[in-house]
């Protein structure tokens, strides 16, 4: 881009702090900022006021959901949107949110307003810090890749630049820019903004793996006799998906992906393995463990995804050589022994092994190929008569699988946190990258509720489903209002099972059946009690159903896509149904779970 076309889309310098931000969140392409008001953001707000033709203010009811929201535009459009919110209980609301997304690598500008500057040290209202003045800084240190605190307006344009090159690049992250009042109103130095105004849009090239680590990976690969790739969310991330296809296939290897990589390789591909770890598929797990050599590609090797690093159960690493490519050197070797670690971008990674690779190598792979195809054919056939079941209530199997007959492959999925989530892991088939959404690493529930507003804000086009449990639902149904307000057809689907039943479950699994205490929704003769989550979708101005039979959930669901219109489907589901398990979970010291499928059969 020519110098002039660089200046010329930057923004204005001699205006107020708000005016500047708007101004540089526009010429950053964020189409939307979400959040909730308060004293503290005021100045933001009207500087705002005269950008609303270039970017939408979307107003939420609790901070959180502006966050998940964010979060979840981020997933879809892999550009960064906004939030704002207030100083104190405001943006301490949000920290639920942002904690989510630094744990699953999504970006996105946070901006918390804070009290004026001339009163720090005084304890004015809402005032964060009792030994430094103004210091949510400090609070949200844990979970941004930065805190920036620019406490005169002249401090703002290198803020600003700096969180948007440091929000993308690299492995994506949250950057919060906590903004005192008074800054907000006051004039920024038209000397400072013309300074930043010369540096371009941040957008910078990401890094290829070392030549030398390129060949050993291909020596060890076509070396390899069971051999397998591992997908992790890193691979959507680069958008990699397309080379994945192409070199599994042109090495006839077979793909695991990670829970959270689910989407990243067709499930419908013959050299799909399903998902890892502890609601993973037996062909995944049993692969993995007796693979002699691993590609790992984006993945953190989390506990969930790993049978949480117990050997054998779904990896044994080593003897199983270990090739981990990552874009961030911290992950390798965190949890893991590598043979081989590579630092770089899944993307240009396989871009590079295609452009040297000239050889598919060991021909002896079909006997591989053929044991994997004898578990695919016990998981398949342990797992398919529950799928079309009748039975009332309706059984966990039966919902996903209607679920993935009903949205067609460009609809987008969010999963929230469940037990729900566990069947999805394990059942629902995301045929294509960036339909299926989760929040995986600090798991927050609520996250399905409302960012699958902002996933159908990113993507108005595709149908969106939020598949969410009766707990997650009350934790952020104001997002119903919210989609009701600014007409944004979002289906949610609440999976109704009378509490919090992944809890239940292990109570039960390490405490014993008759030890359950502030897991299930009973009333106070200790029935089991649920709330009209139809009648509460319709109080807010939405359409409401609830589904009780089997059969009534495929047609209500196609009408609630159809209908254009906010939906909520109460969907009433056995809680007494539990996946089967082929991997594990640790909470150490109490004794792991042994596997109850497959296991000791591969």
């Amino acid at each position: 881009m020519p110098h002039s076309e660089v200046q010329s889309a930057r923004v204005k310098p001699a205006c107020k702090g708000a005016a500047y931000i708007a101004d540089f969140l526009i010429q950053q392409k964020v189409p939307y900022i979400f959040g909730v008001c308060g004293h503290g953001i005021l100045g933001l707000l009207d500087g705002l006021f005269d950008r609303q033709e270039e970017i939408k203010t979307i107003s939420v009811h609790h901070e959180s959901a502006a966050g998940f929201m964010a979060e979840a535009y981020f997933r879809i459009t892999q550009k960064p949107a906004a939030t704002y919110t207030s100083c104190g209980p405001g943006s301490t609301n949000l920290i639920v949110a942002i904690a989510a997304a630094a744990a699953d690598s999504s970006a996105m500008l946070n901006i918390t307003g804070n009290v004026p500057t001339g009163q720090w040290n005084r304890g004015p209202f809402q005032e964060t810090g009792k030994f430094f003045q103004g210091d949510f800084v400090s609070v949200l240190r844990p979970y941004v890749k930065r805190s920036f605190q620019p406490t005169r307006a002249d401090m703002l344009p290198l803020a600003l630049r700096q969180a948007f090159a440091l929000m993308t690049n690299g492995r994506p992250g949250p950057v919060n820019i906590d903004i005192p009042l008074n800054v907000f109103v006051e004039l920024v130095d038209e000397g400072a903004a013309q300074r930043d105004n010369e540096w371009p849009i941040a957008e910078y090239s990401r890094p290829a793996a070392d030549p030398a680590s390129v060949d050993e990976a291909l020596r060890l690969l076509q070396s390899a006799e069971r051999p397998v790739i591992v997908a992790g969310h890193g691979v959507e991330l680069s958008a990699a998906e397309p080379e994945l296809l192409v070199f599994a296939e042109a090495f006839r290897i077979p793909v695991a992906t990670t829970p959270f990589g689910k989407g990243v390789f067709d499930p419908r591909n013959s050299l799909s393995l399903g998902p890892t770890g502890r609601n993973g598929s037996l062909p995944a797990n049993a692969a993995c463990r007796n693979a002699d050599v691993i590609l790992a590609l984006g993945t953190r090797f989390d506990d969930r995804a790993t049978s949480a690093w117990l050997p054998g159960f779904t990896y044994n690493i080593p003897p199983s050589k270990l090739i981990h490519v990552d874009i961030d050197p911290a992950e390798i070797g965190r949890n893991f022994r590598p043979e081989l670690g590579i630092v770089g971008d899944a993307k240009l990674f396989l871009q590079q092994m295609l452009a040297k690779s000239t050889s598919s190598g060991n021909g002896a792979r079909s006997s591989w190929l053929a044991r994997i195809a004898e578990w695919r054919k016990k998981w398949d056939e342990a797992t398919r008569a529950p799928r079309t079941s009748d039975a009332v209530p309706m059984r966990p199997e039966r919902a996903v699988a209607d679920l993935r007959k009903v949205v067609p492959a460009d609809g987008i999925v969010l999963a929230d946190v469940g037990i729900h989530h566990n069947w999805l892991v394990a059942e629902y088939e995301a045929w294509k990258p960036r339909t299926f959404l989760q929040t995986w690493g600090f798991a927050s529930m609520g996250f399905a509720v409302a960012g699958s507003v902002g996933a159908k804000l990113a993507a108005p086009e595709q149908p969106v489903v939020s598949l969410c449990g009766d707990g997650a639902f009350m934790m952020n149904a104001s997002a119903v209002l919210t989609a009701v307000e600014y007409d944004i057809p979002v289906v949610w689907l609440v999976w109704n099972n009378f509490g919090y039943c992944a809890i239940r479950d292990q109570q039960a699994g390490y405490f014993g059946k008759n030890r359950e205490l502030a897991v299930s929704f009973t009333d106070v003769n200790g029935k089991l009690y649920s709330a009209d989550y139809a009648m509460m979708a319709r109080s807010m101005g939405a359409q409401g159903v609830t589904v009780e039979k089997p059969g009534d959930l495929a047609p209500q669901l196609e009408a609630a896509i159809a209908s254009g219109k906010p939906t909520v489907l109460d969907v009433r589901i056995d809680r007494e149904i539990r996946p089967l398990a082929t991997g594990s979970w640790d909470l150490p010291p109490i004794p792991h779970p042994m596997p109850n499928f497959g296991w000791g059969e591969d």
